[in-house]
């Protein structure tokens, strides 16, 4: 039986009802089939894939709701040849039919690019010790992924509207970037389009990644989240500074992390003359072995000026991390000024008074000195 007897059938069947509640009720059974039919297919699938890898059936989860539309759009096409409808509803039909066909395609190359990303960021590890390669590789894929969402997009609704008469013009204008009203669009979206063309420089230079330490507007944190038109800077006190992403093109910022994770530390101190500097650097490479923050590399003390009264001496302390960097810096310090406490306490920086006669048997004068400046004090 075709399709003219099957609504011949009906019609007879359905003679005493009003047309429209026909048509309704039809699409209405032929879309809660579709839905049927299609729950029984996925359990059925998620049947077969209950022994494969996680990763696996998350793919197939994915292609659940595009899945679904397509049973949808499938039923809804069927029952218009079938349940009885006017040449006016028939186009008005064939109108939504066709939008939802696009936003479909739309639906799958998303999917598709969503699913390539997360195949292809399978093989990196952000918590490794080492993630250099995995934030290079994490960063570039989520900001072009991000890019490729918006052109699907932006090519989607364009096609959609091409489709009705009424607004066509306003389709051609969002793919051409023609005419008035594509001239009024670009205006508007002037920032969101200088922070997408400015991602998808930071896709390809990658002055940024995932998880690098920053020093930028004075603050010091992680890069957490990169979105395709901020970077969320997660601060080392749980605060997050929110940056568009043109700032990281236009603006200057240090990335302590660019070419390697491993820093070296820096502690200065001020000591007096008499310490000896030996003792000193034979103490700091103490620390630094007992240390398990210190990565072997890089530990170094040096006498790097002289004030009136005081030394500067500057130790250098290297750690695998930025994080690790502060703490053995912190550590360097606490144990060092232990040690001097103990061993050196004279060498501390302190204020000291000296009481000279003069000559003749004149009465004393009394001199408070600190850090090299004596104030006559009687």
């Amino acid at each position: 039986m075709n399709s003219s007897e099957l609504l011949q059938a009906a019609s007879h069947a359905f003679a005493w009802t009003p047309a429209w509640f026909v048509s309704l009720a039809g699409f209405v059974l032929a879309i809660g089939l579709a839905l049927l039919f299609h729950q029984l297919v996925f359990r059925l699938l998620t049947r077969f894939t209950s022994h494969l890898g996680p990763f696996q059936r998350s793919l197939l989860q994915q292609t659940r709701g595009p899945t679904r539309l397509g049973f949808i759009i499938l039923a809804i096409s069927t029952a218009a040849d079938i349940v009885p409808v006017t040449a006016r509803e028939a186009a008005i039909l064939h109108q939504i039919l066709i939008v939802c066909f696009i936003a479909l395609l739309g639906w799958i190359a998303e999917t598709a690019l969503d699913m390539w990303t997360n195949f292809y960021l399978r093989r990196f590890k952000l918590d490794a010790e080492d993630n250099l390669l995995a934030r290079k590789h994490v960063t570039q894929t989520r900001i072009l992924r991000r890019a490729g969402d918006t052109l699907i997009l932006v090519l989607a609704v364009g096609a959609a509207l091409m489709t009705i008469d009424g607004v066509r013009q306003y389709g051609v204008s969002l793919l051409a970037s023609a005419g008035v009203a594509g001239i009024v669009i670009g205006l508007a979206l002037q920032p969101v389009l200088k922070n997408l063309l400015a991602g998808i420089q930071l896709a390809v230079t990658q002055p940024i990644r995932i998880d690098d330490a920053l020093l930028v507007e004075g603050e010091w944190g992680n890069v957490e989240e990169i979105t395709s038109t901020y970077v969320v800077v997660r601060i080392w006190d749980w605060r997050r500074l929110i940056l568009p992403l043109s700032y990281f093109i236009e603006k200057p910022f240090q990335n302590w992390t660019r070419e390697g994770s491993a820093l070296i530390g820096t502690v200065m101190i001020y000591l007096d003359y008499i310490v000896p500097v030996a003792d000193i650097r034979r103490k700091v490479e103490e620390i630094a072995k007992a240390s398990p923050l210190w990565d072997g590399r890089v530990v170094n003390v040096q006498v790097t000026d002289f004030k009136d009264a005081t030394m500067e001496v500057r130790i250098l302390v290297s750690a695998s991390t930025s994080a690790r960097t502060f703490d053995i810096r912190c550590e360097t310090r606490e144990k060092l000024i232990t040690y001097l406490q103990k061993a050196y306490p004279q060498a501390l920086p302190r204020q000291r008074m000296e009481i000279a006669p003069r000559r003749g048997g004149e009465p004393e004068q009394s001199f408070a000195q600190s850090d090299g400046h004596a104030q006559r004090l009687g």
